[in-house]
């Protein structure tokens, strides 16, 4: 087993390294914080450099990478804000299902598009009483004529109004059925009619953007159905252990931005005539912060290393998820702490991480749903 990164893997990094540190400056990230802008400069360059395609076959004009190449770039992008990898995970995920799941037309049509930076796709999912509880989905797809017309309310839809947005919505086409058998996908377009986006005033990650989506009679023709009808379920496992493990590697890169910033701080900062990194207690926050940090990147480097090797790695996937989000929580507390009353300041990004890793535990699975997951490939009925 070898982590070690590839000559190719080494030069990707540092690619996506140098244009992150060129465009996403201290002052444009803090800029588009405060005013909760989407980072459309940003994703340019990910088109431009390619990123989107890494893990596409060739033949939809992708790189063939696999899951590593991912979590080198989640980690990345993800040092400057893990807001801003969520922007990179929606297109990179959605576009990862319609190759799997898509019909070769739709393949043809979409992929172009989305590799190219004509659109971007975020996935709708939760709702206001459907959150962990997939199976309390409401919002619903019916029959009229060749068409579908979708009603219903999302919440919690990361990126949805950002432009050229493409929402991958997830919904009930046979009430009576299972959520498992009784769900599907649709593709609709940000602008289509009947449809309402209302941006969600957020504690962080305010630059993607939330949004609330009220869907009022949306009609979508059979060709915007993905993988059949009822066969939502199939798309969303489809997709799980990338997005996990990739997931995963965006915590990783934002802690590390916390440890980064905590470690310069602690070494240039003076207290009674020295350092405040050469105090014990300081400087076992910081050991604590490195430790956590490694220890749960090996945890996600050893997933990626079995699922990329084609082993069977759900189990270990799931585990990716509760030490990561929770390190990034971690890092960002004690980073605060380190920083005294300057963290507390708005001119400082510790307080962004702060306010950004909340939100870690709880989205793509709170941390107690991952627990009851691994407790049940180990058994246990929770």
């Amino acid at each position: 087993m070898d982590f070690s990164l590839t000559e190719e893997q080494r030069m990707m990094r540092d690619s996506v390294r140098k244009a992150m540190d060129r465009i996403a400056t201290p002052e444009y990230v803090r800029r588009l914080d405060r005013e909760q802008a989407y980072p459309q400069e940003l994703y340019d360059a990910w088109v431009e450099l390619g990123l989107l395609r890494i893990p596409f076959a060739e033949e939809h004009g992708g790189l063939g990478g696999d899951v590593t190449d991912l979590v080198i770039v989640a980690e990345e992008i993800s040092r400057k804000s893990a807001d801003f990898f969520m922007a990179y995970a929606g297109s990179v995920f959605c576009g990862l299902n319609l190759a799997r799941k898509g019909t070769e037309e739709q393949k043809r049509l979409w992929l172009p598009k989305l590799l190219s930076g004509e659109i971007k796709m975020s996935i709708s999912m939760s709702e206001p009483e459907a959150g962990s509880d997939v199976g309390a989905m409401r919002t619903s797809a019916r029959r009229d004529g060749a068409d579908y017309v979708i009603s219903g309310q999302k919440l919690w839809a990361t990126g949805a109004g950002a432009k050229g947005n493409v929402i991958n919505v997830y919904v009930r086409t046979d009430p009576a059925a299972n959520i498992r058998q009784g769900m599907s996908l649709f593709l609709v377009d940000n602008t289509a009619g009947g449809l309402e986006l209302r941006k969600l005033e957020m504690l962080g990650r305010r630059c993607t953007g939330t949004y609330e989506i009220f869907f009022d009679g949306v009609r979508v023709g059979p060709e915007r159905l993905v993988g059949g009808e009822n066969k939502g379920w199939e798309c969303i496992l489809s997709g799980l252990q990338v997005e996990r493990i990739t997931s995963a590697a965006g915590n990783l890169g934002a802690a590390q931005a916390c440890l980064d910033l905590a470690l310069d701080y602690a070494k240039e900062r003076k207290q009674f005539g020295r350092a405040i990194g050469t105090n014990q207690a300081i400087a076992h926050m910081l050991a604590d912060m490195a430790t956590e940090i490694e220890a749960a990147r090996a945890l996600t480097w050893r997933a990626a290393w079995m699922a990329a090797s084609g082993e069977e790695a759900l189990r270990e996937i799931f585990m990716t998820k509760p030490p990561t989000s929770e390190t990034y929580v971690k890092c960002s507390n004690m980073g605060m702490q380190i920083f005294g009353g300057y963290g507390y300041s708005m001119e400082f990004d510790m307080q962004r991480h702060y306010r950004d890793a909340r939100s870690a535990t709880i989205a793509a699975g709170t941390s107690q749903i991952q627990r009851n997951l691994i407790a049940g490939l180990m058994g246990l009925k929770v």
